[in-house]
C-alpha cells in the first residue's frame, strides 16, 4: 500500500511539473507571437509614414502586394482617404478594403488612383513591366508610383536575396532582383521617370538585412503632379503627417 501511494504521489508531481512546463511553453510562445506582431505593425507604421510624406492628404492609394494589410491600414488614418489593397491571397490580417487578383491584371478601372504603392513586390514579378503597365493604367494624370526594392549590392545582400528567392520560388517563381540602374532602365522602358529616390538602411529589418532603395515615379506622359497640388499647413497631431503638405485640388 505504501509503495502504491508513493507511486501515485510521484505520478501526481510528474503530471504537475508537465502541466507547468506546458503552460510556460504556451506563455513564451504567445509572448513571442505578440512581439513579432508588434514589430510588424510598427514597421508598417514607419513605412506608411514614409509614404504619406510624399503624398497629399486625401490621395487615393492602391497598395499592390499588400501582404498583411497593415501599411494600407495605417495610410487610411494618415491620409484620411480610401486605400485599396491587392494581393494574390484570399484575405489580409488588417481590416482594409481588399481585393484578391490573379497576379497579372488589376481588377480596377482605368485612372482610379492618385498613387500606387509596390512595397518589395516587383522582384516577385516575372516581367515587372507588365505590372508597371497596370500601374500606369490605374493611375490618374499626375499620379505617382512609390516603390521599395531590395538591392543585391554587396556579397551579403546577394546572399540575403538568394535566401529570399529560395523561400518564395515555389510560390511566385524566381525573384528578379536588380541594382538601381537596372530598375531605372526598367522604369524608363515602362514609361516612368524617377522623380525621387534614396537608399535605405539594410538594418531597418534585422530579420532581412539587405540594402534597399526607395523610388518615387511619375508616368512620362502624365502632367506634373505639382500642378494639381496646393500647399497647406497641417497641425501636428497623432495620426497625421507633421509638416507642410500638399493638398489635392
Amino acid at each position: 500500500m505504501f509503495i502504491t501511494r508513493f507511486r501515485d504521489y510521484n505520478r501526481g508531481i510528474a503530471l504537475a511539473l508537465l502541466e507547468a512546463v506546458t503552460n510556460l511553453r504556451t506563455t513564451i510562445r504567445r509572448r513571442l507571437q505578440r512581439m513579432r506582431r508588434r514589430r510588424k505593425v510598427g514597421r508598417s507604421y514607419d513605412m506608411a509614414l514614409e509614404v504619406a510624406r510624399v503624398l497629399p492628404p486625401r490621395a487615393e492609394v492602391l497598395d499592390v502586394g499588400c501582404g498583411n494589410g497593415f501599411i494600407a491600414h495605417h495610410l487610411i488614418g494618415l491620409l484620411g482617404t480610401t486605400v485599396v489593397g491587392l494581393d494574390v491571397g484570399p484575405s489580409t490580417t488588417a481590416r482594409i478594403n481588399y481585393l484578391p487578383y490573379d497576379g497579372r491584371h488589376f481588377p480596377l478601372r482605368d485612372q482610379s488612383f492618385d498613387a500606387v504603392l509596390l512595397c518589395y513586390v516587383l522582384h516577385h514579378a516575372q516581367d515587372p513591366r507588365l505590372v508597371l503597365n497596370e500601374v500606369s493604367r490605374v493611375l490618374r494624370n499626375g499620379g505617382l508610383a512609390i516603390i521599395y526594392e531590395d538591392m543585391p549590392a554587396l556579397w551579403w545582400d546577394r546572399m540575403v536575396c538568394w535566401t529570399h528567392d529560395r523561400q518564395w520560388r515555389g510560390r511566385t517563381g524566381p525573384c528578379t532582383f536588380q541594382l538601381e540602374h537596372g530598375w531605372r532602365k526598367t522604369f524608363s522602358l515602362a514609361g516612368f521617370e524617377v522623380v525621387r529616390e534614396r537608399s535605405l538602411s539594410r538594418w531597418r529589418n534585422l530579420a532581412h538585412p539587405v540594402a534597399r532603395r526607395f523610388f518615387v515615379l511619375r508616368a512620362t506622359d502624365n502632367p506634373d503632379f505639382s500642378q494639381r497640388l496646393e500647399p497647406v499647413t497641417t497641425v501636428e497631431t497623432y495620426g497625421s503627417v507633421p509638416s507642410t503638405s500638399p493638398r489635392l485640388l
